[in-house]
């Protein structure tokens, strides 16, 4: 059974050590992972290992399935737990149609999104407001003006539709600029960062945990498999796909993401340690995301109750100093993605 601890020391939340993604429920065939999405039926399952294990933390977005995962999500939540039994996290931002204010973070895009939202899931109010990327983070979107972002999220909360608001994937100095903004301003601030960090890759080490460190914010890290990568599912090679993500179209965003040196090195050294801990490979890259000072809750995405099984079990193994060398030694510095466009 899972734990819960406080998300940060900014807020009293209490959310489990593992925090279930949803990115792959939803509308199969809707959406750019809708090669391998899961409709409701087949992730009832998943919710009700979720809740047995004690996950009580959901992380949904608008852009999932185009809306179409939040419909599952919610309805999957209010048939399986009462309200106050569970956190539940979206996110805004990302493109959801074809018009010039249907993304971005502008006050007119919030609002008809976190409208839009709740209806899709069927909820009075969402537990944290996620902003998918910072307010100029969005290739060929408005470069919104920082304070009308952060007012109209500090008017969402204030409006009781959101309770918390987290953040997702910027430069560390942007973070900082709005969490600043916001504070000066005496607005709402974040209480969470939903970065990318795994075995593969670590820029997020260099300044955005230690300022979410130093500021109390909790890391709860997205893509601790890096995309079915430290799991397996490529074999060695990005030709190589053994599951229907990693075979379909979800490679060409996969490859996009990870292109430094000793990718499929690293993978081994995780295979060489799961068998020395007796362990899958999934398991112990969340494993060394909890030796990471500040992180407080992957976001873990299953195809299957049993991958969540194990991955919950992952929480509980400690690895020796020397391992966790041993995991990071071959690593070697890439740009950051969001140099290049946006991660």
């Amino acid at each position: 059974m899972l734990t819960s601890h406080q998300l940060g020391s900014n807020t009293g939340l209490r959310v489990s050590k593992l925090c279930l993604g949803t990115m792959n429920f939803g509308e199969p065939g809707r959406g750019h992972q809708g090669d391998w999405t899961l409709g409701t039926d087949d992730a009832r399952p998943i919710f009700q290992a979720a809740i047995e294990h004690g996950v009580n933390y959901f992380d949904c977005a608008d852009i999932y399935g185009v809306g179409a995962s939040e419909i599952v999500v919610g309805q999957l939540l209010k048939e399986l737990l009462p309200r106050d039994e569970y956190a539940l996290t979206t996110k805004v931002s990302m493109p959801m149609g074809r018009a010039p204010n249907q993304g971005g973070l502008s006050r007119k895009h919030i609002m008809e999104g976190v409208d839009r939202s709740l209806k899709r899931l069927g909820h009075d109010y969402i537990d944290q407001l996620i902003i998918h990327r910072h307010p100029h983070g969005i290739p060929g979107l408005a470069q919104t003006p920082i304070e009308e972002t952060m007012e109209a999220l500090n008017d969402v909360v204030k409006a009781g539709k959101a309770l918390y608001l987290g953040a997702s994937s910027m430069f560390a100095w942007q973070f900082a600029e709005l969490q600043m903004t916001a504070e000066h301003n005496g607005w709402t601030k974040f209480i969470s960062m939903q970065n990318h960090l795994n075995l593969i890759y670590r820029e997020e080490e260099r300044e955005m945990i230690p300022y979410c460190v130093k500021t109390g914010v909790a890391i709860t890290p997205w893509s601790p498999l890096a995309r079915g990568i430290l799991a397996g599912a490529y074999q060695g090679a990005f030709d190589k796909g053994s599951t229907t993500r990693s075979s379909g179209q979800d490679r060409k965003r996969t490859e996009s993401l990870y292109h430094g040196e000793n990718i499929f090195q690293i993978a081994d050294r995780v295979v060489e340690i799961a068998n020395k801990y007796g362990k899958t490979p999934a398991q112990i890259a969340v494993a060394w995301l909890f030796t990471v000072e500040g992180v407080v809750c992957p976001v873990v995405g299953v195809s299957k109750a049993a991958q969540l099984t194990d991955l919950v079990e992952a929480t509980t193994i400690e690895l020796a100093a020397e391992d966790v060398a041993y995991l990071e030694a071959l690593y070697q510095p890439v740009e950051n993605l969001l140099s290049t466009g946006m991660s």
